[in-house]
């Protein structure tokens, strides 16, 4: 069995604005993010928004979700939060853990192959 986890993102909870703009073929709509009002991280390889996915506890019937998403602040922003201001943080998006079966047997390892890392 192999688990595969699904996830929506809603960009339009961060604080954005689309906007349409003029593209090679023609007018292309575009959404805006400010990076930092919306708390996004400039690493080494990239720009990055941080999330931690919470397990739906008692989903509705037929809700196929199994987590929701929501963003993690940086530690000194968050900690001046009220608990009410902390409840209230919109959810981001959704996931959803896929489980697949699979007939194909684990490649055996071999025990004298040196680790990647």
């Amino acid at each position: 069995m192999v688990q595969r986890i699904n996830v929506k993102v809603n960009l339009m909870a961060l604080k954005a604005v689309t906007q349409w703009q003029d593209g090679a073929s023609g007018p292309v709509e575009c959404i805006i993010i400010p990076i930092d009002n919306n708390f996004l991280y400039r690493g080494q390889n990239g720009l990055y928004l941080d999330l931690t996915a919470f397990q739906i506890r008692n989903p509705k019937d037929g809700q196929k979700d199994t987590h929701i998403l929501k963003q993690s602040l940086p530690k000194e922003v968050y900690e001046t939060l009220t608990d009410e201001e902390k409840k209230a943080m919109p959810i981001m998006g959704n996931a959803m853990v896929v489980e697949i079966a699979t007939n194909e047997p684990a490649p055996p390892l071999d025990s004298k192959a040196k680790l990647p890392w």
